[in-house]
């Protein structure tokens, strides 16, 4: 097991539960949470080697994409339903990471393409299986769900569409990334590079599921 593995193991442990206590507590302390993640990923992304216009679009896209994460979390009038449905969309984004590292790792084969060497089709398939079984098990009952609503084939289906967008943004952040000779946006968190490096895919699916719930009536 390599350093850069422990390192990323033990980083997680203690920052993503830190994050879902940020993001249920809500309030000044959750908006002082992604304001300051919102500098810092502006800062990564005015790092890259690419053209004004680029970076311009990419900034300005970076502040909706937070935008949607702050109106998902404030969305709907009832506290829990908000909850539950942020912790949902982020939800499959880690699983998704977790599921293309893991499948990535152990069965290897074809890479995806050349835009990120390490990304392959055993990673792509690991990422949809992993967010659709993790969906299976939050539909069951528990604390955060005080309302009724019922697992389908629609959800499934939006699941996996939230994880193909996940998956897609971290090969665009990964193309900025080569294109401007980086490994990682960053160092601030130890095993796993910068909050660009980190949210690559989030940034993308909220924009998404803000874009739905608003205007395609998911």
């Amino acid at each position: 097991m390599s350093k850069e593995f422990l390192k990323r193991i033990c980083s997680s442990i203690i920052l993503l539960p830190l994050t879902f206590y940020i993001i249920i507590v809500g309030n000044i302390l959750f908006n002082i949470f992604i304001i300051v993640c919102l500098l810092i990923t502006l800062f990564e992304w005015n790092k890259f080697h690419i053209n004004l216009i680029l970076k311009l679009s990419g900034n300005i896209f970076i502040i909706y994409s937070f935008y949607s994460v702050f109106n998902l979390r404030n969305f709907f009038p009832e506290e829990e339903k908000n909850i539950f449905f942020f912790i949902l969309v982020l939800s499959i984004c880690i699983f998704t990471d977790i599921g293309g590292y893991t499948f990535g790792k152990i069965l290897k084969g074809p890479k995806l393409t050349n835009i990120s060497p390490n990304k392959t089709y055993a990673g792509l398939l690991g990422g949809f299986i992993f967010s659709v079984l993790f969906c299976f098990l939050y539909f069951n009952p528990h604390p955060l769900k005080n309302f009724y609503l019922e697992l389908d084939k629609t959800i499934i289906i939006y699941t996996i569409v939230i994880s193909g967008v996940s998956q897609f943004g971290d090969l665009i952040i990964s193309y900025f990334k080569r294109k401007s000779n980086f490994k990682d946006t960053g160092n601030l968190i130890p095993g796993h590079g910068g909050i660009l490096d980190r949210i690559d895919g989030v940034i993308f699916a909220f924009p998404f599921v803000n874009l739905s719930i608003n205007f395609l009536n998911f």
